[in-house]
């Protein structure tokens, strides 16, 4: 969770009231924070924030927003926001960007005077979000600029990485963009985003000055805001657009709640986006909420009036429509981390204050105990431990190209999530396999042997409607060596010494699905009371060509569920 340090004159200068550290830590349950660091003399404190979903509170102007509404009722207007005609200020986008970084939004600011102190605020602030949420400037990153040196329109666009150049933040020389990603600190630390293109992102002014080579750097004759600038342009880049639009949202709701003017800017696509060709910046991304009382009630356990769950949604920024027990609720403009009712409420719980709610005595005694399943999962993690394998855990969501593609399989139906944020997490695994194969993938460079397990959770479709969660046990051998009769050894011993008969039985042609991620006469199924449990087996060499694992690889994986014995102890 992001850690922020914040000067305490800055903090109260943005509330109506003075801060002590009482009072600071009390009101930060409103931000979901914590004091860590409260420091008069020096004027410093630090606040961790729990809350990985809202960036628009990893910033002073965020976390006194939020206070001040709730205990003030004093709302800031943000007339920018609403206009409804296009700005002077132009952004063309060329249409080439649509595949390497598509997006970009922006605004100016007028009639704030830059301090020293502000200016390293501003600083934190876009490092903690590009580097938090924008996943390390991968899918949004942040620049300033002085405004004065500009001459709109702006031009986004593609440009010749050994042609190209300019003098970086942090550079005396002229240098070009390829030299930049090579050489520069931050090119070393983000160049890997846009380096593997034939051509790298520009902005550029209508006088052909370069502002930055987005994510890396600004320029230095533009990009080098200084106290004292009182005209600013701020700009957001990435590859995702709601991130990109809401990113500069809360930057410009923080100017503005600094005293600034915001002029909004448009950007010219050239492709269709999530918000058409033409979109003008900042604008409000947040769609209404339909949010049912009864929903309210059940949740927080008690009955709440409809125009106090209105008053305390309002307080918390909340536009709130509608009568009766159906509400029609808009998060504010820096806000997008409302998907559900249930987040509206949580908000209302926050609004109200958790300390407001009567406590309940539970009404039932129970007595913790591992279930049958976590015990023999812990009896064979012992065996494995002592067989001289070393454990890996893992996540169970995974993508589908490590448990389809690379795994040579042509197709299989897998428990998908309905609303994924990442690619790389948008299926349940339904086997430990691949799981195992990545970790040895990374393992390239220890000594081998490499001798892996995991006991661990899967989910997959007993049939074409009713999925199942279950419980398998996989394990991996890598070396020069590495053969079918070695890991057959370790099975035998771990079978023996759990006390449990089984054998195994060849898997011929495709007649098991899975046996196309072997070599073939090279695996087999693992059978107990004549039911097939899993497979072992060597992995197919275009198996271990996908992961790009270089030695002979040898695995097994059975379902742990049907090994349980009603009287077995611990």
């Amino acid at each position: 969770m992001p850690i922020i340090e914040i000067r305490i004159s800055d903090l109260t200068s943005l509330l109506p009231g003075p801060v002590d550290r009482e009072t600071l830590e009390e009101q930060l349950k409103l931000v979901k924070g914590e004091l860590k660091e409260f420091e008069p003399k020096s004027d410093q404190a630090k606040v961790e924030l729990n809350d990985s979903n809202r960036p628009d509170l990893w910033c002073p102007e965020g976390i006194a927003r939020q206070i001040r509404w709730v205990k003030k009722g004093q709302k800031l207007g943000y007339p920018y926001f609403a206009i409804e005609s296009h700005s002077q200020a132009l952004i063309t986008v060329s249409k080439e960007l649509r595949t390497i970084r598509p997006y970009v939004a922006a605004c100016a600011a007028h009639g704030l005077v830059v301090t020293p102190e502000l200016l390293a605020q501003f600083v934190q602030t876009q490092e903690k979000m590009a580097e938090i949420f924008g996943r390390r400037r991968r899918n949004v990153s942040v620049g300033f600029y002085r405004l004065e040196k500009i001459t709109f329109p702006i031009r986004y666009e593609l440009a010749d990485p050994d042609e190209t150049h300019f003098v970086p933040l942090g550079f005396e020389e002229d240098i070009s963009l390829r030299e930049i990603v090579s050489r520069h600190p931050k090119g070393i630390a983000y160049g890997g985003i846009i380096s593997g293109n034939s051509r790298y992102p520009v902005l550029i002014d209508a006088r052909g000055e370069i502002l930055s080579l987005p994510p890396v750097i600004n320029s230095r004759a533009i990009g080098e805001v200084r106290a004292g600038d009182s005209e600013l342009l701020i700009e957001t880049t990435g590859e995702d657009m709601r991130s990109v639009m809401l990113l500069l949202n809360i930057f410009a709701c923080n100017l503005i709640d600094r005293g600034a003017k915001i002029e909004p800017v448009t950007v010219h696509y050239s492709y269709q986006t999530l918000f058409g060709k033409l979109v003008r910046s900042p604008w409000p991304i947040s769609a209404p909420v339909a949010l049912d009382l009864k929903d309210v009630e059940r949740v927080l356990g008690e009955e709440i009036a409809s125009k106090d769950v209105k008053r305390y949604l309002s307080l918390y920024g909340h536009t709130v429509i509608g009568q009766g027990n159906r509400l029609k609720v808009t998060p504010p403009l820096y806000r997008d981390d409302v998907m559900h009712p249930i987040d509206l409420v949580e908000d209302i719980a926050i609004a109200r204050g958790y300390d407001t709610f009567v406590p309940e005595m539970p009404t039932a005694f129970t007595v913790g105990a591992l279930s049958d399943i976590e015990r023999l999962s812990d009896r064979i993690r012992e065996l494995m431990v002592g067989l001289s394998f070393q454990e890996i855990v893992s996540n169970i969501l995974t993508c589908r190209a490590d448990l389809i593609d690379r795994m040579n399989l042509t197709n299989s139906f897998l428990i998908e999530v309905g609303n994924p944020m990442s690619e790389s997490f948008s299926v349940l695994r339904n086997r430990l396999l691949p799981s195992l194969l990545a970790a040895e993938s990374q393992s390239t460079n220890a000594f081998y042997p490499h001798r892996l397990f995991e006991a661990g959770e899967v989910a997959f479709f007993e049939d074409e409607k009713r999925p199942k969660t279950a419980v398998h046990l996989g394990a991996l051998i890598a070396h020069p060596s590495a053969s079918f009769s070695e890991l057959h050894s370790y099975l035998e011993a771990l079978f023996y010494y759990s006390l449990w008969d089984y054998r195994l039985e060849p898997v011929s042609g495709n007649s098991f699905p899975e046996a196309n991620s072997f070599m073939e006469g090279r695996v087999g199924k693992i059978i107990i009371a004549e039911r097939e449990i899993g497979l072992i087996g060597e992995i197919h060499p275009k198996v271990l060509s996908n992961w790009q694992i270089g030695m002979p690889t040898v695995v097994f994986e059975f379902e742990m569920d049907p090994l349980i014995q009603p009287t077995m102890k611990p």
